[in-house]
């Protein structure tokens, strides 16, 4: 039931940005998503100042959030620093030691193999060390 409400919150999300950046979340969620169907999708971070929230997709922990800004579709991984990246799609928060995020502008193109081959990655690095469950 909560997945299928994250997903319906995600739906909202992108059906209400009606430019390029919707068309392009939708694009990174859907090879997110045919990178392995056990993936589940999450809001997380609402708050006032951001009622939709931030879409969320886990695996064993949070593989990456879609964040939406005037000039940009930015996903951040996790645990990107973690994830081979032959194909040097990382492009932002590079500095870090655990994070890793790609900027999509638009015009941008995705290469869906290599962009599926950093989300299969970053399942492999949750699963090699899974997010330990907050005790209640």
């Amino acid at each position: 039931m909560e997945d299928e409400d994250a997903s319906a919150l995600i739906d909202a999300k992108i059906a209400s940005l009606t430019d390029w950046r919707g068309a392009t979340l939708a694009k990174l969620r859907a090879l997110i998503r045919e990178a392995d169907p056990e993936i589940e999708e999450a809001v997380k971070w609402r708050k006032p100042t951001n009622p939709a929230g931030m879409p969320t997709w886990e695996r064993a922990g949070v593989l990456c959030t879609g964040e939406t800004y005037r000039d940009k579709v930015k996903l951040t991984f996790a645990k990107g620093a973690a994830v081979d990246d032959p194909k040097k799609l990382f492009n932002s928060s590079l500095d870090g030691n655990v994070r890793r995020a790609i900027d999509f502008a638009e015009g941008d193109t995705v290469d869906a193999a290599a962009f599926q081959a950093l989300i299969r990655g970053a399942v492999e690095a949750n699963l090699a060390k899974p997010a330990r469950a907050k005790k209640g």
